[in-house]
C-alpha cells in the first residue's frame, strides 16, 4: 500500500487555518469532502465521530505530529489528506508539544484490515525524522506530495 495512492493532491493543506484540534479535524474533513471524496452530506457526521475518537485518547503522538483517524459507514473506500499549521495546533499529545502536521485517514467500517496497513505506513514514514522535518517545511501541496511520493519510491515494498 502506497499512501500516495490515499491521497489526493488537492486535498492537502499546505497552511491550516484552524486554531485548534476540533477545528483542523473539519477542515480536512471538508478538505476530502469538497473533493468527492467523501459524501458532503456526511461530512460533519464523520467529523463528529473523528473528534469523538480523539476524545477517547489523543492521536498526537509526539514529535510535532497527530494522525487523527477513524472508521464510518458512509465511507465507501479509504481516503486520506495531510494539514500543516506553522503556529502549531494543541492536540494533547503525549509529549505535550503543538502539532505541526496532522494527518488524517478515514476509511469505511467494512475494512478494517485495510485501515490498520493505512496506520501503520503512516506511522513508518512519520518515525523518519527527515520524513517529519521536510513535511513541516513543505509549503505547498506539489511539495508535500512529492515528499510523499519520494516515501513511498523509497520504502520499496509497496
Amino acid at each position: 500500500m502506497r499512501l500516495s495512492d490515499l491521497i489526493d493532491e488537492s486535498c492537502l493543506v499546505p497552511e491550516l487555518q484552524a486554531t485548534d484540534r476540533n477545528g483542523v479535524i473539519r477542515e480536512l474533513i471538508q478538505a476530502l469532502a469538497d473533493r468527492g471524496h467523501i459524501p458532503k452530506e456526511h461530512a460533519e457526521t464523520v467529523a463528529r465521530a473523528a473528534i469523538s475518537r480523539e476524545n477517547q485518547g489523543s492521536t498526537g503522538f509526539g514529535k510535532g505530529v497527530a494522525v487523527p483517524h477513524v472508521k464510518h459507514e458512509s465511507l465507501k473506500k479509504m481516503a486520506a489528506t495531510i494539514g500543516r499549521s506553522s503556529h502549531g495546533v494543541d492536540f494533547a499529545a503525549l509529549d505535550r508539544a503543538p502539532v505541526y502536521t496532522v494527518v488524517m485517514l478515514l476509511s469505511p467500517s467494512s475494512a478494517p484490515e485495510d485501515h490498520l496497513a493505512a496506520m501503520e505506513r503512516v506511522f513508518r514514514y512519520l518515525q523518519r525524522e527527515n520524513f517529519r522535518r521536510f513535511l513541516r517545511q513543505a509549503d505547498s501541496s506539489k511539495a508535500m506530495m512529492d515528499l510523499i511520493r519520494e516515501a513511498d519510491d523509497s520504502h520499496g515494498d509497496s
